[in-house]
C-alpha cells in the first residue's frame, strides 16, 4: 500500500544546560530555523510510492527506517527526527504541492533526498526562493551541482553526464567503430545522459549514434522501441531508462534475439529491481557502473560497513529486499544526511546545515566501494563522483577496472 504519509514518533529528551562555553567564558547559543528545536529535527521527503516509478518508493521506506534507527540510539545530538515523506506518483504538479505543504505545513527544516529530475525541477526554484535546503537531492542530474545559481540545492550521487562520458570512453577504446542505439526516457534525466554520450565521443558521435529513441513514462510498454533499435543493426546499446522500462527493455531484446554489447544506466542495475524481472539469463554480460557495494556480492561478506548494513535490516527493516541496490542507496544516503546534521551542532540553522553539507571532506560511508568518498566544497555540489564498471556474469555484477571519474558540472 502506498505511503502518503510516514511520521517517526518523537521521544521525549531532558533539557539541555548551554554546556558550550567559549574562550572568553560567554555560552555559546543555540540557534534553530523553523523544523527545529531542541527536541526534534524535522525532515521532509517526498517519493513516487506509487506510479511508473514505485519502485524507487523502497528508498523513502529505508530512509524512514534508518532514522528510526538514529532515535532509537538517542538522536541527533540528543535531538530525534521526524520523517514526513509523501507521495507523488512521478509527477512533477503533484510533486509542487507536496513541496508546498511540506514547507508551509508541517513546518520542516529540509527537504532531503526527494526523488526524480523532473520533479526536483519543478520545485528546485522553489526551494531556493524560500532558502530551504533541497539536499541530496535522488537523481544524478548534472544541473544539480550549481552553487552560484542555486545555493540551496545539492546532489548525491554520481551524476548522469559523467556516467554516460565514462561509458563512451569505453566504447571508444574497445569499440571505436561500433553503431550505437540508444533509449532514452523523454525528459531531463534521459537527456542528461544522452548528452553525456555525445560528448564524451566528441567528433565521433554523429558518425557512432545511429539511432535515438525516446519513450514517455506514460507508455504501458516500450517493446515497440526496442524492435525499431534493433532493426537499425546497431552493435551496442544504451539503456537510459528508469527500473520498470529497463526490466522491460532487457526482457524484449531477449524475446527478439537482439544482442549488442548493453550498457545499463546505473539508476536501474539493481538485482532486485530489475535483473530479476527481467530474467538474470537474458542479462548476462550487461555493463553498468557501480559507487555501491552489492549486496548480493559474496566478496562483501565480511565487510564491517556491509555487515553493520545487515545489522541495521534485520532489526529495522526485516522486510526489506536485500537485492535491491535502492536499499543500499537510502541507507548510504541517510548515513550522508546524519553526517551533515551532526556536523552542525547546535546551529540547525538552515544556512549552516547547506555551510556543512559543502565541507565534506573524504567521507567514508559502510555502503560505498573502497576508494570511492564524499566530498564537497562552496563550489563543488557534487558529492559523489567516481565510479567502477561493473558486468552482470550469473546471477551477480561483477566489478573490472579502476575507479574512475569523469566529473562533469560545476
Amino acid at each position: 500500500m502506498p505511503i502518503t504519509a510516514r511520521r517517526l514518533a518523537i521521544g521525549s529528551v531532558a533539557g539541555f544546560a548551554l554546556l558550550a562555553a567559549t574562550s572568553s567564558g560567554a555560552l555559546a547559543q543555540k540557534k534553530y530555523d523553523i523544523g527545529a528545536t531542541d527536541t526534534e529535527i524535522k525532515i521532509g521527503n517526498i517519493m513516487p510510492y506509487s506510479g511508473p516509478a514505485s519502485a524507487y518508493g523502497v528508498i523513502g521506506k529505508t530512509e524512514e527506517a534508518y532514522f528510526r534507527k538514529i532515535n532509537a540510539e538517542g538522536g541527533i545530538n540528543g535531538r530525534k527526527i521526524t520523517f514526513v515523506s509523501y507521495d507523488d506518483a512521478y509527477s512533477p504538479p503533484k510533486t509542487v504541492e507536496q513541496a508546498r505543504k511540506l514547507v508551509e505545513s508541517d513546518e520542516v527544516l529540509i527537504v532531503f533526498n526527494s526523488l526524480g529530475t523532473a520533479m526536483n525541477s519543478a520545485i528546485q526554484k522553489y526551494l531556493n526562493t524560500k532558502k530551504v535546503p533541497q539536499l541530496f537531492v535522488a537523481t544524478g542530474a548534472t544541473k544539480w551541482n550549481d552553487p552560484k545559481e542555486f545555493p540551496w540545492t545539492m546532489g548525491w550521487q554520481p551524476n548522469y553526464q559523467s556516467e554516460t562520458v565514462i561509458y563512451a570512453k569505453y566504447i571508444l577504446k574497445n569499440k571505436p567503430d561500433a553503431k550505437i542505439a540508444v533509449l532514452y526516457q523523454n525528459d531531463d534525466y534521459g537527456k542528461d545522459y544522452l548528452k553525456g554520450l555525445k560528448d564524451g565521443l566528441g567528433a565521433k558521435a554523429a558518425s557512432m549514434i545511429v539511432a535515438e529513441e525516446s519513450y514517455e513514462t506514460s507508455e504501458p510498454t516500450i517493446d515497440t522501441h526496442i524492435v525499431k533499435l534493433k532493426s537499425t543493426n546497431a552493435d551496442i546499446f544504451l539503456n537510459v531508462a528508469s527500473p520498470k522500462f529497463a526490466a522491460q527493455a532487457i526482457r524484449k531484446m531477449a524475446e527478439i534475439g537482439w544482442k549488442p554489447m548493453h550498457f545499463l544506466n546505473n539508476v536501474s542495475a539493481s538485482i532486485g529491481g530489475v535483473i530479476t524481472p527481467a530474467g538474470p539469463e537474458n542479462a548476462q554480460d550487461i555493463i553498468s557502473s557501480a559507487y555501491l557495494k552489492d549486496p548480493t556480492d559474496t566478496q562483501w561478506k565480511d565487510d564491517k560497513g556491509m555487515k553493520a548494513w545487515n545489522e541495521f535490516l534485520d532489526k529495522y527493516y526485516p522486510e526489506a529486499n536485500r537485492t535491491d541496490a535502492s536499499v543500499m542507496y537510502a541507507y548510504t544516503v541517510a548515513q550522508g544526511l546524519v553526517h551533515v546534521l551532526k556536523a552542525c551542532g547546535d546551529d540547525l540553522t538552515r544556512a549552516n546545515i547547506m555551510k556543512q553539507a559543502a565541507s565534506i571532506k573524504d567521507l567514508e560511508l559502510d555502503g560505498l566501494l573502497p576508494g570511492i568518498r564524499v566530498n564537497t566544497s562552496g563550489t563543488d555540489f557534487a558529492p559523489l563522483s567516481q565510479v567502477q564498471l561493473e558486468r552482470f556474469k550469473g546471477g551477480t555484477w561483477e566489478l573490472f577496472g579502476e575507479i574512475l571519474s569523469g566529473d562533469v558540472g560545476g
